[in-house]
């Protein structure tokens, strides 16, 4: 008997703390509540940044017009099956785990978006169909539109401290893998379609990898590497929840975030959040280009700003379109797109004379005095003067200087005149 509670007590309490001992430092446990604080700091910067956008920077007044009425005292007091019912009442493919780590990030979204959910939910209006559209062409579950809310507060603009950027903050490299077209000119990890095609894409390969569309969430964080690293180490054990603590911390928390935010953005009204939907001027038309265009001149001719441009364009980086070197997309106001087809080929040609670079002339260098110019060039020998030292500095050849001048051997004489 004594050995038997020996070995349940070497189970229950020796077992966890050599497992806690000698698991990874990076997947030391934290709490929810630090999983959430950590979101937020890269949360409120993103949203900060799209704030200062052209649209939401110059309606931001609108912001205040919702109705706050949550309570965090109300929503801690609300029943965990509450919240779970509600979560397994959506209609998703991913499964709506709930648990203690996922409800304190409803907690914090809720909280945060409370004076923000009128920004979401006109980004979603706005959004959401080119999102839809992609993720159904590749056989992505429609939820994972709200996976840019976690990942940039849905702000193209959006860059991160390790270098990704846009809507769904591609890394350079895995945005080259995606076809996505990084340089100097132009960065179509801020493009919306091309980057949602982009991230469609690749989700969908990461699920045809791991099978679960919840690993799949957390390759696309932390990169297939680190899931098959965290399987290894788990023993094999196939679900996100199994691998939690041998994945790197942020991607502890960030299927949990995603998980939230589906729940926060279809279940907000029943937590007192009445926001009104701001009235943007963002319904906007693509024209294909194939022609270099200057930004500033599709301002100029179409009355449009250049700010707004671009926002709707925030995928050129230089101020201008290389379209001579493929086609490519600008976006505009719908209200702008007749003006810029009639003023297309004066903005074309205005744009190719300030691209135009003139070669760069080469003048030679003016004729010394005592040189005569063109054909009867001359140079009088001066003392110390040899054949290779005079044909070295007029750039002719020695042999050619003594054919033009009738030399036969090497001796020359002070004051004699040559013929260069």
């Amino acid at each position: 008997m004594c050995v038997i509670r020996i070995m349940k007590l070497f189970k229950t309490l020796i077992l966890p703390l050599l497992a806690a001992a000698f698991m990874p430092l990076a997947a030391q446990p934290s709490s929810p509540r630090q999983e959430a604080e950590s979101f937020g700091r890269q949360y409120a910067e993103s949203y900060d940044s799209l704030m200062n956008t052209y649209y939401l920077r110059r309606h931001a007044h609108h912001s205040l017009r919702h109705s706050r009425q949550f309570s965090i005292e109300e929503f801690d007091a609300m029943s965990d099956s509450v919240i779970a019912r509600r979560m397994r009442a959506l209609h998703t493919v991913i499964p709506m785990t709930y648990n203690a780590e996922v409800r304190q990030f409803i907690r914090f979204y809720l909280n945060h978006m409370s004076s923000r959910m009128d920004v979401m939910l006109t980004l979603c209006e706005f959004y959401h169909p080119t999102f839809e559209e992609a993720l159904n062409r590749y056989g992505v579950p429609e939820e994972l539109k709200y996976l840019t809310i976690v990942e940039s507060a849905m702000n193209p603009q959006a860059t991160s401290r390790v270098g990704a950027a846009g809507l769904w903050q591609f890394m350079y490299s895995t945005g080259k893998i995606y076809d996505l077209e990084v340089n100097s000119v132009i960065d179509e990890r801020r493009d919306t379609y091309k980057s949602t095609v982009a991230a469609a894409r690749h989700l969908a390969d990461l699920h045809r990898v791991f099978g679960d569309w919840q690993l799949a969430i957390a390759a696309y964080n932390c990169g297939a590497g680190n899931v098959n690293k965290a399987i290894a180490r788990s023993g094999g054990k196939r679900s996100f929840w199994e691998i939690y603590y041998y994945l790197p911390r942020e991607t502890r928390g960030y299927v949990p975030a995603f998980l939230a935010v589906v729940y926060v953005m279809n279940y907000y009204e029943q937590h007192g959040l009445r926001p009104e939907r701001i009235n943007l001027p963002i319904r906007s038309d693509t024209v294909m280009v194939h022609d270099d265009i200057i930004m500033e001149f599709v301002s100029k001719y179409t009355g449009v700003e250049p700010d707004e441009l671009r926002t709707l364009n925030p995928q050129y980086r230089a101020g201008y379109i290389p379209g001579a070197s493929g086609a490519y997309s600008l976006c505009l106001p719908t209200t702008a797109v007749d003006r810029f087809i009639a003023h297309q080929d004066t903005i074309i040609a205005r744009s190719a004379d300030s691209l135009t670079v003139k070669p760069v002339v080469v003048k030679a260098p003016p004729v010394k005095k005592g040189h005569a110019s063109g054909g009867s060039r001359t140079y009088t020998v001066r003392k110390g003067d040899t054949l290779s030292s005079i044909a070295r500095k007029h750039g002719i050849s020695v042999s050619t200087l003594k054919k033009r001048n009738g030399i036969k051997g090497d001796k020359i004489r002070v004051g004699q005149k040559l013929k260069i």
